[in-house]
C-alpha cells in the first residue's frame, strides 16, 4: 500500500485514465471525463456571475514580453516564470542546431527569446486595456483559459499547466475589496453546494528570496490574499482551490489606469483552480464520474 496519499491519488487517476502521464512532472493529458469536469465547472462559474456584468474576454496561454515585464512577476516569481524561445537563424545555423541535436548536447541554446512568455496568470493581459481613466463604477471583467508556473512536482494537484476562471475589478479601494469579499463568500458556498468541505485562511505568493518574504509578511499582515482550501492530497495541509487578492494599486501605476475621480486605480481579482476543484471533486466523489451523485451531476451538467 502507498504510504505518500499524493502518489496514492496520482496512480488512482492514471490507471483508471483519468489523466496521461507524459514524462513531465506536473504535465498531464487529460481524459474526456475530466474534460467534461473542467467544462461543468467552467459554466457553473459564468452563471454564478451573470449578476456582475462582467466583459467576457480570454486570452492564449502566451502573452506580450513588454506586457509581462511591466507586472514585476519576473521580479517576485522568477523560478515560476516561463518565457518561449524559438530558432530566428539561417541555414547555417541551422546546421548547428542540428549538430547539438544530433550529439545529444543542449540544442536550446541555438534558440533566441520570442515576444512572448507564457501566461503566469489570467488576468495579467487585461491591465493595459484598462489604461488611460476608467468610466464611474470602474470595469468588470470575466477571463478564464490556461496559465503556466514551472514547479514541477509529483503531487496531482501542483500542475505546470493548469486553468484559471477569474472575476476582475479595476476601479476605487472600496469595491476592489467589496469584490474580493463577495467572491470569497460567493465561491464558498458554490464549492460547499459540490459537496467540498472548505475554509478560508489567509495566504501569502510564494515570493522569491529573501526580499519575498518580507513580501509574504506584509501580504499576510494585511490580509491582501485569501484562500479558500480543500483537500486533495492531505488532510492536514488541504490544498488551495481558489484564490482572492487585493492588488491595491500595483496594476493601476504599472499600467497607468485612473479612476473616475482622477486616483490611480486598485483593482482585485478571484480565481478559481479548475483543474484543482476538479482533482477535489474526483477525490471526495471517486474517479467515475458517471457514479456521482445526480445532485452534483445535475449541478455540474444542467
Amino acid at each position: 500500500m502507498d504510504d505518500d496519499p499524493a502518489e496514492a491519488f496520482r496512480r488512482a487517476l492514471v490507471d483508471a485514465g483519468v489523466v496521461v502521464e507524459t514524462g513531465v512532472d506536473g504535465v498531464y493529458g487529460r481524459s474526456s471525463a475530466y474534460e467534461g469536469v473542467v467544462l461543468g465547472l467552467q459554466q457553473l462559474v459564468t452563471r454564478s456571475g451573470v449578476d456582475q456584468n462582467a466583459v467576457a474576454i480570454h486570452f492564449p496561454p502566451v502573452m506580450a514580453r513588454h506586457v509581462f515585464e511591466r507586472t514585476d512577476y519576473l521580479r517576485s516569481f522568477p523560478d515560476l516564470t516561463g518565457s518561449v524561445h524559438t530558432f530566428v537563424g539561417d541555414d547555417r545555423q541551422h546546421a548547428a542546431l542540428l549538430a547539438l541535436l544530433d550529439a545529444g548536447e543542449d540544442w536550446s541554446r541555438a534558440l533566441e527569446p520570442s515576444e512572448m512568455v507564457l501566461r503566469p496568470a489570467a488576468c495579467h493581459p487585461l491591465y493595459p486595456m484598462c489604461a488611460g481613466q476608467l468610466p464611474d463604477g470602474g470595469r468588470r471583467f470575466e477571463v478564464h483559459g490556461w496559465c503556466f508556473r514551472h514547479e514541477p512536482s509529483l503531487d496531482p494537484a501542483r500542475m505546470q499547466a493548469f486553468r484559471m476562471h477569474e472575476y476582475v475589478y479595476v476601479g476605487d479601494p472600496g469595491p476592489a475589496t467589496s469584490h474580493r469579499d463577495l467572491w470569497v463568500e460567493r465561491g464558498s458556498q458554490m464549492l460547499s453546494d459540490l459537496g467540498l468541505e472548505v475554509q478560508v485562511v489567509v495566504a501569502s505568493d510564494p515570493f522569491f528570496g529573501r526580499a519575498g518574504k518580507m513580501l509574504a509578511s506584509s501580504q499576510r499582515e494585511q490580509e491582501l490574499k485569501l484562500e479558500i482550501v480543500t483537500p486533495i492530497t492531505s488532510e492536514n495541509r488541504p490544498t488551495a482551490v481558489m484564490s482572492a487578492n487585493c492588488h491595491e494599486d500595483h496594476f493601476g501605476v504599472a499600467f497607468g489606469i485612473y479612476s473616475a475621480k482622477g486616483a490611480v486605480a486598485h483593482s482585485s481579482c478571484i480565481g478559481f483552480g479548475l483543474d484543482r476543484i476538479a482533482l477535489a471533486l474526483l477525490r471526495t466523489h471517486g474517479v467515475e464520474t458517471g457514479r456521482w451523485p445526480s445532485a452534483l451531476r445535475d449541478r455540474l451538467w444542467k
